[in-house]
């Protein structure tokens, strides 16, 4: 997720940059560059968020259970809220890669 925030940062400063000096950028090469950042993210995070379920699920479900209730609760938390980023990112490969086949 560490990369994803890198990712996500840097193409956040490019669009305030190109915004700020009023620039279009539909360069073939550069969103075809952004399709393929997005793509291997929106995988990355897949991953992670898959992986994190499988330990929740082995954690809670196969090794007794949890003792603190707040506990369970922050780790099922923290993987919804790592679903909700990966389909998050999802749409946004998606629609890059739509930007990419109409352009």
């Amino acid at each position: 997720m560490g990369l994803q925030v890198i990712w996500s940062s840097g193409l956040a400063l490019m669009d305030a940059y190109a915004l700020l000096r009023k620039k279009v950028v539909h360069n073939p090469v550069l969103v075809s560059l952004f399709v393929v950042g997005d793509w291997v993210t929106a995988t990355l995070t897949l991953a992670a968020f898959a992986s994190s379920a499988g330990i929740t699920v082995l954690y809670f479900g196969d090794l007794g259970g949890c003792n603190l209730w707040e506990e369970c609760t922050k780790y099922q938390i923290a993987v919804a809220m790592a679903f909700l980023s990966w389909i998050t990112i999802a749409i946004s490969s998606l629609i890059m890669f739509w930007l990419l086949a109409a352009g």
